[in-house]
């Protein structure tokens, strides 16, 4: 017999995206990798979702603060050569069992197999996370710029939470809030409002969704003067809308701007000043050109455009050269 039949098996660790839960939203490669898997490891509400595909395997459960002990699990099953399947609800790349893993690998000593092919393997199988499930079921709320925060402070120092509420909501970005409030924590949603509250309008659109896409769906929509009202649970994703998002026939519609730039009720056309395929007249160009000649301070440009003085400053005092703009054909034959 020969050492490579004598070799202990290579293990992997497949770090799976479950999505929203449902089968149907489940994507061929996580299927395939939990098929693949010896052992399944997870939080005991997503083994729950998919326990019908574990028929065989090993499965080992854990509670909801214990991402570590699960992360060591995988570890200490593919040193030992299984594959191992950690499930994440959503992606496992977004608020996932990503992150812990390789901290914990890391921490370790593990590095990527090299040519030889020795060493544990690691995976990373993408799902859809709450924030594209939920704005899937309210309209198109993500439609311009957005980000995610987590209201869970059980790793996170709040000040650091509220510094990035209040940068996001000072720059007008949709916001989805994962964890907004568990049992023990119910106060931190009503200080995000309250943060919002410095920045938004009372009225602005808010979609609160529950258990996406599984069976205790449940979808509210409300304002921000009214959010802490809502039913909000640990399951719950609350997505705040911008300066521009509004609520029509059930959906909660985020406008990309193209009524900036074109008449929509003209056939499309590009409204005076502006041209189909190049920047907006306000866009970095024009803007840099409109401050030189406005003859305004970076004081004054600051408190109109909401920037920063020093980066105004500093703009203001480096020559001004606008780029060159091609047209597309003249870019398509470059």
């Amino acid at each position: 017999m020969n050492a490579t039949s004598n070799a202990r098996p290579r293990g992997k660790i497949m770090l799976v995206g479950l999505g929203p839960g449902r089968h149907d939203y489940l994507t061929a490669r996580a299927r395939a990798a939990i098929a693949e898997a010896d052992t399944v490891i997870g939080y005991v509400t997503y083994i729950r979702l998919v326990e019908d595909l574990l028929e065989g395997k090993e499965v080992v459960k854990k509670a909801m603060t214990e991402e570590l002990d699960r992360a060591i699990e995988a570890y200490e099953r593919a040193k030992a050569g299984k594959k191992v399947a950690l499930i994440s609800s959503g992606d496992a790349g977004v608020y996932g069992m990503a992150g812990p893993t390789f901290e914990v690998l890391f921490q370790a000593g593990w590095t990527p197999p090299g040519d030889d092919g020795e060493g544990i393997e690691v995976e990373i199988v993408p799902g859809a996370s709450a924030i594209n499930t939920c704005a899937a079921l309210v309209g198109a709320p993500l439609t311009h710029d957005f980000c995610a925060i987590s209201l869970s402070d059980l790793l996170t120092p709040w000040p650091t939470i509220a510094r990035r509420l209040d940068a996001a909501a000072y720059a007008d970005f949709v916001v989805a809030l994962y964890n907004p409030k568990s049992g023990r924590r119910t106060r931190q949603i009503e200080e995000a409002q309250r943060i919002f509250q410095r920045h938004r309008a009372p009225e602005t659109p808010v979609a609160v969704v529950k258990s996406a896409f599984r069976t205790k769906q449940r979808i509210e929509f409300t304002t921000l003067d009214r959010l802490a009202d809502a039913d909000i649970g640990m399951l719950t994703t609350v997505l705040i809308g911008n300066s521009n998002t509004f609520v029509k026939h059930g959906l909660m519609i985020t406008p990309r701007g193209y009524a900036n730039k074109y008449d929509v009720q003209a056939n499309g056309e590009a409204r005076d000043g502006e041209k189909a395929g190049r920047s907006l007249s306000s866009g970095l160009d024009g803007w840099l050109a409109e401050i030189r000649a406005s003859g305004k301070t970076a004081a004054e440009l600051a408190a109109l455009h909401r920037l920063p003085e020093d980066y105004l400053a500093a703009v203001l005092a480096e020559p001004f050269e606008p780029e060159a703009v091609y047209s597309s054909e003249e870019n398509a034959s470059a």
